[in-house]
This record gives structure tokens, C-alpha cells and sequence, in this order.
């Protein structure tokens, strides 16, 4: 994959099924709702709709569109309040999308999601048939956060980390960000005007995002440092990432039309199971195994899984099958994992050979305590 060119040519040109996703710095203006933005957005994704693609649309924008509706009551940016200011954005919202792409004969879906959504396996299934069926009735998913009811435990955080969610979920080619930004820069165009906007990032897993950006849009709760993690989950999925302008006028259009716009996130090229990716980034870690350098040198270099010798400390109280997060004796994350034992058990056996287990527990279940099919190195999170 050294012909990124090519590769986004031919990603580009194969692409059936596509997440699209578009911000609140994108979709609003000081007057609310940018009905224009809309659209425009309505009038690009139709025409790739008649392309033959199935589209998947990701909008912010109902909390946004909400408080210029209540701009004269004074509010205070309390969690109730921005939920109220949701469900009256996010009918207006919709409404605004319906007559938009109703004019160009398309049928739109209103999809709500928490991430309770897609921590429960039985819901997240439920959910993928019912995006394949309206797909395959040719209507076009709106999706979004369900910020009227949503408690912060169950918050997503942004749209740029539910759609690289959903990613998993509607087996997607592609992942377009529609940002205010003309693609992903080398330092913070705010601060540093000679600053070059990137044509291509190989690599993102070997990128620090912070490096690149500092700051957020002030219309979206994100900023290119989110959209550079959703991106980096895609690539672990192996689908490629177009981060590109949602200001100019007909982007979408001329990026399938062949002009080089935005900036495009190779994939890996050796991509993570669905269910590993379901594991890692749907679920919440119930605690913390920390291990010693040898371990940390053997998971990050050696592809292993981690044996009891390498744990040096364990916290929380999770029970077998529990998802835990594993840190080197640095405290840096190196990855997640399903633990094979409680921790009261790892506690017994940290530290000791795998022969040695059957004798302090009086049995042996397992030598591993994540075996390595179930643990993801270099979560993006």
C-alpha cells in the first residue's frame, strides 16, 4: 500500500457502503441550523445515492440547533439543560434533513443511539439488522447520539467516536469526517499559518494525534483530535478514513469525481477481527492489570499473550470474562483484554509460572491470563 493515489482511487471507485459523518461546525451558523449546509449535504449524498451506494449519515447538530431555538433563556451548560436543548434541536434537526432529501426522492431513517446501545450484544445485533434493512430498502440512516436521555456514563463523548463505532456495525468501506477543517494539518493552522495540510497519513497508529492538534471547534464537542482517534479505530478495522472540508460547497461530489481533496487515513493492512474490535471499544474496562517490562517488551513486540509471571499488580475487583485494561510499569495503557481469572485469583498468581497455578488455586484453568484472541494492543481511546 506505498501508492496511497491508487489506493484511494480504487477505494474510491469499489466503495459500496459508505459513513459519512458531519459536525455541528459544519451544519450551523450564528443563526442556527444552516438549512443551505443541509441541502447541499442532501443534494451530494443523493446523487451518490444514485451511484448505487448505501450511505450511512452521522450528524451532529441538535443540541447546537436547539439553543439558538432558547438562545433568550440564560443557560448554564448543565447536563439537563443541553438535554432539553436536544430534544428540541433534534426534531427540528430532522425535519430539516426529511424536506432535504425528500426533494430529491429519498427516504431517511432517525437512528438514536447510547452506547448502551452497543455495549449489550443482543442490542448492538438488533441494531445491525435494523440498519440492513432499511439499506436494503434504499432509504439513507440518520444517526445520532440520543443526547436527550443519554446519562454521562452512557455518552458516546462525540459523533466522531460513534461513527467510528458504527463502523463495525454496518460493515462500511468507507469513512468519510465532514469537518469545518480542509483536512488534517501538520500543527494547529490557528497557531501556525505556514502549517501544511497532510495528503496522506500512512500510518496512523504510529501518530501521536496531540502532536497535530491542540484545541476544538467551538461548535462540536470535538475537534481534530477525535476525529484523528475515530480514524485511527478505522484503520484497526481496516477501512480507510477521508477527512475532508465540509464547508466547501460539493466536496463529496468531487472527491468520487477524482479531486484530491481532504486528507486520506490509509487502513491497516492487517486488519482486527469485528468481534475483537466489538470487544475492545464497546466495552467498559472493570479494572486494571499492571504488569512488569519483560510482559510489556512481549505484548507490544512479540505478539504473546500475558502469562501470570508478568503481572506485578492488579486493581479493581473484576471477575472472569471481565474486559480490564493492561499497563506497563509506567502507567501507560497498552492495550485491553478479557481477564481468564477473578482478581482475587490473579492476585494469588501474579507473579508465579503457569505450572504453578494448579497448585495455589487447585486447578488450572488456563496457563494464559488474557490469552492474546482476546486482547487489542494500541486502543485508540
Amino acid at each position: 500500500m506505498n501508492d496511497w493515489v491508487t489506493h484511494r482511487r480504487q477505494v474510491l471507485e469499489k466503495a459500496r457502503r459508505v459513513l459519512i459523518k458531519v459536525g455541528s461546525a459544519v451544519l450551523t451558523s450564528d443563526q442556527g441550523l444552516d438549512l443551505r449546509v443541509v441541502s447541499r449535504l442532501a443534494d451530494q449524498m443523493s446523487s451518490l445515492h444514485d451511484r448505487g451506494l448505501d450511505l450511512i449519515l452521522v450528524s451532529s447538530g441538535a443540541v447546537a440547533a436547539g439553543r439558538r431555538v432558547i438562545s433568550s433563556l440564560c443557560l448554564d451548560g448543565h447536563l439537563p439543560e443541553k438535554q432539553a436543548a436536544a430534544a428540541i434541536g433534534q426534531s427540528r434537526l430532522m425535519h430539516a434533513y426529511d424536506e432535504a432529501f425528500e426533494r430529491f426522492g429519498k427516504v431517511t431513517a432517525q437512528i438514536l443511539l447510547t452506547k448502551d446501545d452497543l455495549r449489550s450484544r443482543t442490542r448492538f445485533l438488533n441494531a445491525r439488522h435494523t440498519f440492513q434493512t432499511l439499506l436494503t430498502w434504499r432509504a439513507i440512516p440518520i444517526v445520532n447520539e440520543n443526547d436527550s436521555v443519554a446519562v454521562q456514563e452512557l455518552k458516546f463523548g462525540d459523533n466522531d467516536s460513534l461513527a467510528s463505532l458504527l463502523l463495525n456495525m454496518v460493515e462500511a468501506d468507507l469513512f468519510i469526517n465532514l469537518t469545518s477543517a480542509l483536512g488534517v494539518f501538520e500543527d494547529n493552522p490557528d497557531e501556525n499559518p505556514k502549517a501544511r495540510c497532510l495528503d496522506c497519513i500512512p500510518d496512523i497508529l504510529a501518530l501521536e494525534p496531540s502532536a497535530l492538534c491542540r484545541g476544538k471547534t467551538g461548535a462540536g464537542s470535538g475537534g481534530m483530535y477525535s476525529k484523528l482517534l475515530a480514524a485511527k479505530r478505522a484503520a484497526q478495522l481496516g477501512v480507510p478514513t477521508l477527512i475532508v472540508s465540509g464547508k466547501e460547497k460539493f466536496s463529496l461530489e468531487k472527491v468520487f469525481d477524482g479531486d484530491m481533496l481532504g486528507t486520506w487515513v490509509m487502513p491497516q493492512e492487517k486488519s482486527i477481527s469485528r468481534r475483537k474490535f466489538w470487544m475492545a471499544y464497546n466495552q467498559e474496562p472493570d479494572g486494571e492489570i499492571w504488569v512488569d517490562q519483560g510482559a510489556a517488551n512481549a505484548l507490544r513486540q512479540g505478539g504473546k499473550s500475558l502469562l501470570p509471571a508478568g503481572i506485578s499488580h492488579i486493581e479493581g475487583n473484576f471477575g472472569a470474562g471481565a474486559l480490564v485494561r493492561i499497563m506497563d510499569s509506567k502507567g501507560q495503557s497498552l492495550g485491553v483484554g478479557l481477564s481468564n481469572y477473578k482478581a482475587a485469583e490473579l492476585k494469588r498468581i501474579m507473579g508465579r509460572k503457569s505450572a504453578e497455578i494448579a497448585g495455589i488455586l487447585g486447578q488450572c484453568l488456563y496457563s494464559e491470563a488474557v490469552h492474546r484472541d482476546n486482547m487489542l494492543m494500541n486502543v485508540a481511546s
